[in-house]
């Protein structure tokens, strides 16, 4: 459906075409013609999609003369970043209608300026919730006569703590608004917000998620223990993106990784909620203007984040939430362009979550290995030749070429020397470390493997089962990952790959069993093939065939019950 077909002002449809827009997208073509009727809506649509303008124009074109100079139209967006994304995007629609006067307001920034803006007759403001509730509370942001409120990105707002700030203002603004809400995930506490302030919403739903993956290759890598890092920067030694964005879990991440990126001479910046509002504006700029190759960031930071040109995304942490993942490699393949989604991963677990997250999506992630030394000098050479034939040489050039022939080194030379030493440099710099072993299908009949040690037994009345269901649960493994478990008087022992022993000790400290504490260890006294001694008869496993369950019972009270009673019984004469 084309924009032009709805029923939009001339000054809409003449900003629409000078933006280039002409087809909308799902989430654009469903949601418009209701909001411009006045329906209350929920929308479920994820980055990329074009929510912005589904909400923006309507927005824009609910102002006119009779309450532009009013605060007519209020839209909450989690970051700043977002509430500044989304203040340039109706700016751009309202380019020829022009009562509109957008104001974005946020925290990290001149309140005095955010006040000069709305005294100044703003009709749609844009903004974060705590910031909102600071200007309502200085009564510098009025609301008496709000016809509209918009909750965009508010799956993430919650997560951020906003829900009492949300609430509190759509408890103060008038009850004859109509309500608006987009959000990439619908959770419980997002549906109760719906149910208490909205009046019959319609609901508009789109299959964004395959749409978005599928002009983005996607692949991982395994990574041994406490080698991402590592990896991470021989990845970007082999690809040697122009533009690219590493995503992590933690604000400390980012600051270790970018530290460690830049110690290493890669042109990196990190963006996460500690920094303040100039600090990240100086990140986004440079970013934005190529003076950085590589944003390291966590999530929030990136929410808003719309920048052209990112060829390559890097998961270095696996996201915390599926949807998540595809916020982030939804930054590269925009625009009906082709990006690439690498994502690293260390242990069982993370195998695990990853085949849940290919599964979540629908779309395949596939395996690479980690690039040796051959395959990224074999990298940087094509890439070193494409570079060569895109370059127009000076004639000052030339005249080095004709010096160097008169010492007796011809331009073949002189090239295959200048290129040696540049390749040679950057071969230098990348790091040795083993692979990590295959995470699929690993385990078999010449697999080794080794014992860990867990200090609880059975007098404390502890089952396999219970065991086996810890371990699954804490590391994420297969029950079938697991091989022979004894449980003795006061411990118990387990036998395990050998090659995911440290990953095991640290998923399980700490870990509970049947509600009891326990630690987990490395047993000792193995051989070679990981084979153990057999237990001292006075401490054998005893297994209840009866109860299915190790007992506290000694032998002889376990087998009573399975020899016969040799006095026959009688009945009784009357």
């Amino acid at each position: 459906m084309r924009f032009n077909e709805l029923n939009l002002s001339q000054e809409i449809l003449n900003a629409v075409d000078e933006l280039g827009f002409s087809e909308m997208t799902e989430i654009q073509e469903k949601s418009i013609p209701l909001l411009l009727q006045g329906h209350d809506v929920v929308g479920r649509s994820n980055t990329g999609t074009g929510k912005t303008a589904a909400f923006g124009i309507p927005a824009v074109e609910s102002i006119n003369d009779s309450n532009k100079n009013a605060v007519t139209v209020l839209i909450l967006c989690p970051t700043r970043e977002l509430a500044l994304q989304a203040h340039g995007e109706i700016k751009k629609f309202a380019h020829f209608k022009r009562i509109v006067r957008p104001c974005a307001v946020y925290g990290g920034a001149s309140m005095e300026k955010q006040i000069f803006e709305l005294k100044r007759g703003a009709n749609i403001v844009i903004g974060t919730p705590g910031r909102v509730m600071d200007h309502i509370r200085r009564r510098t942001l009025k609301l008496e006569n709000l016809r509209c409120v918009i909750l965009d990105e508010a799956d993430e707002m919650l997560n951020m703590g906003f829900r009492e700030d949300i609430e509190s203002i759509l408890s103060g603004v008038p009850e004859d608004r109509q309500t608006v809400l987009f959000s990439a995930t619908m959770p419980k506490e997002i549906m109760a917000i719906t149910e208490k302030f909205q009046r019959d919403p319609v609901h508009v739903k789109i299959k964004s998620a395959q749409k978005t993956v599928d002009l983005i290759e996607q692949y991982y890598f395994e990574v041994a223990m406490g080698r991402k890092t590592d990896a991470l920067r021989l990845l970007l030694k082999a690809y040697s993106p122009s533009s690219c964005m590493v995503f992590c879990n933690t604000r400390a991440m980012v600051d270790q990784l970018t530290e460690e990126l830049q110690k290493h001479g890669f042109r990196a910046a990190g963006l996460h909620g500690d920094m303040k509002q100039a600090q990240r504006t100086q990140v986004m700029n440079s970013f934005k203007n190529k003076a950085c190759e590589i944003l390291v960031a966590t999530d929030v930071a990136a929410r808003g984040i719309d920048v052209s040109g990112i060829d390559t995304v890097f998961n270095y942490d696996l996201p915390q939430d599926n949807e998540y993942y595809i916020h982030r490699i939804g930054r590269t393949g925009r625009a009906g362009k082709t990006g690439t989604a690498y994502t690293l991963i260390s242990g069982r677990k993370q195998f695990h979550e990853l085949r849940d997250i290919s599964k979540y999506i629908n779309a395949e992630i596939t395996e690479l290995p980690l690039p040796d030394k051959e395959g990224i000098l074999a990298m940087r050479q094509e890439a070193m030749i494409r570079d060569i034939t895109s370059i127009e040489a000076h004639h000052s050039a030339y005249s080095a070429i004709d010096r160097l022939a008169s010492m007796g080194i011809d331009a073949r030379e002189a090239a295959a020397r200048l290129i040696d030493r540049i390749i040679q440099e950057d071969i230098d710099s990348i790091p040795e470390f083993e692979r990590a072993h295959p995470l699929k299908n690993r385990r078999g009949s010449s697999a080794k493997t080794v014992k860990i040690d867990i200090n609880i037994g059975r007098n404390r009345r502890i089952a396999p089962n219970f065991i086996l269901g810890a371990l699954v649960d804490a590391t994420g493994m297969s029950g079938k990952d697991f091989g022979k478990i004894d449980i003795f008087d006061d411990h118990t022992t387990v036998e395990v790959p050998a090659s995911d022993t440290d990953y095991i000790i640290e998923s399980t400290n700490p870990m509970k069993i049947n509600g009891q504490q326990v630690t987990v260890k490395l047993c000792t006294g193995t051989s070679s093939r990981g084979h153990y001694s057999r237990p001292r008869p006075k401490d054998k496993p005893v297994f209840d065939r009866r109860k299915a369950a190790y007992g506290s019972r000694n032998k002889s009270e376990v087998y009573k019950d399975y020899i016969p009673n040799r006095k026959k019984r009688t009945k009784k004469r009357h």
